[in-house]
């Protein structure tokens, strides 16, 4: 469960990082920054996804900027509610967890349908084994149900 946390964690630093960097872009020419960022990863410039990148990046606003920062602040936030609520083994976060690592298990099979890598595969795998994991976990830590029909014990004699 603790490994699931650090995860979770993680997930939250790399989304929390990136909307710091968003809150930086502010009052900067986005595109400029798109075409040097492609520059020095050594991308061609020319190809689709670079391409599309620094279109996107030229349509930027300070107000979209601020927005989306916004949204990995609250994106991390919950990320790191949930770690703590992992750590210390709570039931709300187990369910957490599970719903929210399920609901990426379609966007990664659509993924994979129209360009499989070993990359998503990798990626689905893990999904699927942490929402089993988190499943069998929440159903087993149950309270046992009550019998509707308890045994009637026989009439002292």
């Amino acid at each position: 469960m603790r490994t699931v946390a650090v995860l979770e964690a993680c997930k939250g630093g790399v989304v929390l990082a990136a909307g710091f960097g968003l809150v930086a872009m502010v009052g900067h020419d986005a595109e400029k920054f798109a075409a040097e960022l492609v520059g020095r990863l050594h991308l061609n410039p020319a190809q689709h996804y670079p391409q599309v990148f620094i279109q996107a990046m030229s349509a930027v606003t300070d107000a979209r900027l601020w927005w989306l920062a916004a949204f990995a602040l609250l994106y991390a936030t919950i990320r790191f509610l949930e770690a703590y609520g992992l750590w210390h083994q709570r039931r709300w976060a187990e369910w957490l967890a599970a719903l929210s690592g399920a609901i990426y298990i379609p966007v990664e099979l659509f993924e994979i349908w129209h360009h499989a890598t070993w990359l998503k595969f990798g990626a689905l795998a893990v999904n699927v084994a942490i929402v089993t994991y988190l499943a069998r976990l929440l159903a087993e830590s149950r309270p046992p149900k009550p019998d509707p029909f308890p045994a009637v014990p026989p009439p002292a004699l």
